[in-house]
């Protein structure tokens, strides 16, 4: 590594939201930045915030943002001093760093040999233990003939789980000697997808414990501190998607014992930076190490807002060779603060990866409330990387406080075009054992995240989004008739023919008839005969004013105003996002007259989600049996398992390895045998 010095001009070999959060700092610090984008990155908002960008040609992560050579030559043709890796990518690729000090470059984290120590999970393992940091047993996979024996002392249940990276990729819990080899297998396809290394490990495995980890700061004059403990127990698929500090199940007197802990880790790798050391705690409270990350964590806002500092400002100033300054010694715990990853991807669906354009992005501002997004209006999400759109933070004076106002936030949140998991983070900032503080790793496990995200007291707001959306239609309508734009809204002949409009709202299918009464209104508003589905919507339904994206009703003299947001998403398909005090939601309006679809074969099996095909396990003409893994696609770094529906024959295979299919794309074609 090269000898400190001022950082004038900083590369951040990044994406999304912490590229966009780095170059903001770096730019209150008075440094130029420089973006690296990929060709599905290209209009992403890091890349037009940032002083200069250059691109990295292609799509995947393994030909752009692990693509360490071309990242350190655009710095050095940019005339870049530092590199800022984020999290993720090459951020603890010890190569990289030592890379970035070769070429002469400052390389903000730690170390190449600190990183490298800790890359190597059995390393760090033997470290902390000799540190006096309480460490769980394991063993790395070096002999696939020998895994049986390796996984011998570790003891079932177990876990697989990447050596390099983290994030919960290449990651998979085994609980029987049979699913041993399978699960090495696929731990291993994903982690050298993910972290273009596919080496893995085997850990003991521990049931339902808490995931709290610490926060440590470290400079080049030897010194390391704590900065306090988050708690990351919310997880799906061993990835966070609530994070809060502190911890409801820290004391002061186990936090102190976790600090400690932290502290003797970073001081037996010489750690310079802000890293985190991470533990899982079991319910009587002992604790056993389970990493460093030995870089910015996801989740790091929380501990800024609890605490008033600025983690990537510090991060840059201990790269710079400055001492850890006194508000980080005197650092003091203030309020609470809970952190919501909102993600494009389908909680009732089994987390499914969602794609698309994401038609509008917008948060409300509100007291306490911090958002970290790297996405904007028109952002298109793609199949190549994390699914993450943003984190909603909220800071409180208690927990409660800070629960409060993030689903408050969530739920005023304007989020059209993609499918997110923003009504399962509403779901569980609500669930009493959430708000008792009562969080491990098997909440999810618990609590079926489909009836998180169901509606509160099974009540939808479906109907009244879709009459929103039909006066809003019907305004539209009106506003754009060539002639006689003065007659009454709604006006008909023959008055007793409604105006109809059907919309689908996920399994809902809602047909809406409006029958105006020009002659009569009440107080100003149109008086509108309404129906859905053949029945009656409330009372009296009033229409104090709607335009074609704007509707203020009032039924039973309870009044709300609706925004609506109509998008024209194909030849034959509208789609309506409508945005109210009671919710939101998205509908698909019903073409009239639509085309005659043609039908796929019966037996296909569709995509049900964007992505590459990784493996295929089955030849055409085979026996099959029902729930037997015919194919695996990938997407967003996770790989995912397509099965047989039915026993039966394999009748046809449409893909190959490496081909890239949409969602709907047949993938193959299974008769069912004469007993199914």
């Amino acid at each position: 590594m090269p000898p400190a010095r001022p950082i004038r001009r900083l590369l951040i070999a990044n994406r999304g939201e912490i590229a966009a959060r780095v170059i903001r700092t770096a730019r209150s610090l008075g440094i130029a930045t420089v973006a690296v984008y990929s060709d599905p990155d290209a209009r992403a908002p890091h890349v037009t915030l940032a002083d200069e960008s250059v691109r990295l040609p292609g799509a995947a992560p393994a030909d752009t943002y692990l693509r360490g050579d071309l990242i350190v030559e655009a710095a050095r043709e940019r005339g870049a001093d530092a590199i800022h890796p984020g999290y993720g990518f090459l951020s603890e690729n010890a190569d990289f760093a030592r890379a970035c000090g070769d070429a002469g470059l400052t390389f903000v984290g730690p170390s190449p040999g600190a990183i490298a120590a800790m890359g190597s999970k059995l390393e760090a393992k033997a470290l902390m233990e000799a540190a006096g940091v309480p460490v769980l047993p394991g063993a790395q996979v070096t002999d696939d003939a020998a895994l049986f024996a390796l996984a011998a002392p570790v003891g079932y249940p177990l876990l697989v789980k990447a050596a390099h990276g983290g994030g919960g990729r290449g990651m998979r819990l085994v609980r029987e000697r049979e699913e041993l080899a399978d699960a090495v297998d696929r731990a291993r396809g994903e982690a050298a997808s993910a972290f273009g290394d596919g080496t893995v490990f085997l850990e003991r495995f521990v049931e339902d414990p808490r995931h709290v980890e610490v926060q440590i700061l470290g400079d080049t004059h030897g010194n390391v501190v704590h900065l306090f403990e988050r708690e990351c127990s919310i997880q799906r698929r061993y990835q966070k998607i609530i994070e809060e500090s502190p911890s409801p199940a820290v004391d002061e007197e186990l936090r102190a014992e976790l600090g400690a802990a932290a502290v003797a880790a970073g001081k037996a790798i010489g750690y310079v930076g802000a890293g985190t050391v991470e533990f899982v705690l079991d319910a009587a409270g002992h604790f056993s190490f389970l990493e460093v990350n030995t870089r910015l964590q996801v989740e790091h806002p929380v501990t800024e807002l609890v605490t008033g500092l600025d983690l990537v400002a510090l991060q840059l100033r201990m790269a710079e060779g400055e001492a850890i300054p006194p508000e980080v010694l005197d650092a003091r715990l203030a309020g609470h603060a809970i952190e919501a990853r909102l993600y494009a991807e389908d909680a009732e669906a089994g987390f499914a990866p969602a794609t698309g354009t994401l038609h509008r992005f917008a948060t409300p501002e509100l007291p306490g409330i911090r958002v970290d997004s790297g996405v904007a209006d028109g952002s298109v999400i793609s199949p190549h990387y994390d699914a993450m759109l943003a984190k909603v933070i909220a800071h409180g004076r208690t927990r409660t406080e800070a629960a409060r106002r993030l689903e408050q936030a969530l739920l005023h949140s304007t989020l059209h075009g993609v499918t997110t998991n923003r009504d399962l983070l509403v779901g569980i900032l609500r669930e009493p054992e959430f708000l008792a503080g009562g969080t491990d790793t098997g909440y999810l496990t618990r609590h079926d995240p489909r009836h998180l995200c169901a509606e509160p007291d099974g009540k939808s707001p479906g109907e009244a989004h879709a009459v929103a959306a039909a006066l809003a239609w019907q305004a539209g309508h009106r506003s754009a008739a060539p002639v006689l734009r003065t007659m009454p809204t709604g006006w008909r002949n023959v008055p007793s023919a409604p105006q109809r409009v059907t919309y689908v709202r996920g399994a809902q299918t809602l047909e809406v008839a409006l029958r105006f009464d020009a002659a009569e209104t009440h107080d100003t508003a149109d008086v509108v005969e309404v129906t859905v589905n053949g029945g009656e919507f409330g009372g009296l339904v009033r229409v104090r004013k709607a335009t074609p994206d704007r509707v203020d009703l009032e039924v039973d003299g309870s009044r709300r105003t609706y925004t609506v947001h109509r998008v024209t998403a194909g030849a034959d398909r509208t789609e309506v996002y409508v945005d109210g005090p009671d919710g939101s939601s998205a509908l698909t309006e019903t073409p009239r007259f639509p085309e005659p679809a043609t039908a796929a074969a019966a037996g296909s099996l569709t995509a049900s989600i964007p992505g590459v095909v990784v493996r295929v396990l089955a030849d055409p003409g085979t026996a099959v049996a029902a729930g037997q893994p015919l194919l695996v696609l990938e997407a967003m770094k996770m790989e995912h398992t397509v099965t047989a529906p039915t026993s039966g024959e394999l009748a046809e295979v449409r893909v190959e390895p490496g081909r890239q299919v949409d969602v709907g794309h047949i993938l193959a074609v299974v008769i069912p045998s004469a007993s199914d």
